[in-house]
């Protein structure tokens, strides 16, 4: 079973995630939270592989929370999926930056909620098109970088640069295997690989990488990941 948390100023809200979570089959609620600050504690009490975590509430904000969840150690298994009402940069950036492992508007179907629950809860990562979207051009308006890439990324092979540059352009594995003609267990070792290396939890660090050491800008070329589907990991 997924074991999940959910946080949510709203009582409505949580009640309607937990009925939808509970009938799920394979998924259980553990706990609800009200705020950040229970959503920090109850994480840590029962450690869960899940958290639906909403952005704004009171004495923390989801995002503070988030970053302190995913700093625990006694946390480090605990996936962040972060549900909001606003599709905002300052959001999506500030999740990621924070550990999330997803980012979706509380509009989503019922099911698409359910599957991102067992996306993220597998050590995937998943965002929505817009949100994949609206973080490029978070980075794409700031300055292109004027130094060499940083240290962060010696030891990472060439061909790990160029994956790791499509993973930032919302390749899954299955098109980055066609893209660069590699198997798909092979594209799975690279970015194993890439996880260890550059010691980030799952692939939406991946992208906050490529970013922030300017491997990736708004000029550079990638084929287009497409467009109406959540990005994540394949397989």
């Amino acid at each position: 079973m997924i074991r999940v948390l959910i946080a949510d100023d709203q009582a409505l809200l949580r009640g309607s995630f937990r009925v939808l979570i509970d009938l799920a089959g394979d998924c259980t609620t553990v706990a609800e939270a009200g705020t950040g600050v229970e959503a920090v504690a109850l994480a840590a009490r029962h450690r869960p592989d899940v958290v639906l975590m909403d952005v704004r509430m009171p004495e923390m904000d989801g995002i503070e929370a988030t970053r302190r969840i995913c700093a625990d150690p006694a946390t480090a298994g605990t996936r962040v999926l972060i549900l909001t009402t606003f599709d905002l940069d300052e959001y999506v950036y500030g999740a990621l930056r924070a550990g999330a492992s997803g980012f979706l508007l509380k509009d989503t179907p019922p099911a698409d909620l359910l599957a991102a629950v067992r996306v993220v809860a597998a050590g995937e990562a998943l965002l929505a098109p817009t949100v994949t979207r609206r973080l490029i051009d978070e980075f794409a308006r700031r300055p292109e970088p004027a130094r060499p890439l940083p240290r962060r990324l010696d030891g990472v092979t060439e061909r790990e640069r160029e994956v790791l540059t499509l993973i930032a352009r919302g390749l899954s594995n299955t098109e980055l295997a066609a893209h660069l003609h590699l198997s798909l267990a092979t594209v799975k070792t690279h970015v194993g690989r890439l996880l260890t290396k550059l010691a980030v939890r799952d692939r939406a660090q991946l992208v906050i990488v490529a970013y922030e050491t300017g491997l990736v800008g708004p000029a550079a070329p990638g084929p287009d990941p497409g467009a109406g589907r959540p990005t994540r990991a394949a397989g």
